[in-house]
């Protein structure tokens, strides 16, 4: 079973968070989780935050409304 941290670190080494990648992180959220889980997932949410990630749903968001 792939953890939330796993997840999070896979993401920030790429710096690109993909739809299906969101979709599992979404899925991840309802189970049961550990500390070190939520504070990874709260890292990606900063680094998405300030630019470090990429996200490919706001980037297909953008070209819907752009």
């Amino acid at each position: 079973m792939v953890l939330i941290r796993d997840l999070v670190q896979q993401v920030l080494k790429t710096g690109y968070l993909t739809l299906a990648e969101e979709k599992q992180l979404r899925n991840l959220l309802k189970t049961k989780y550990d500390k070190e889980d939520l504070n990874a997932f709260m890292t990606l949410q900063e680094a998405a935050m300030n630019g470090l990630v990429k996200q490919e749903s706001r980037e297909e968001y953008m070209l819907k409304v752009g």
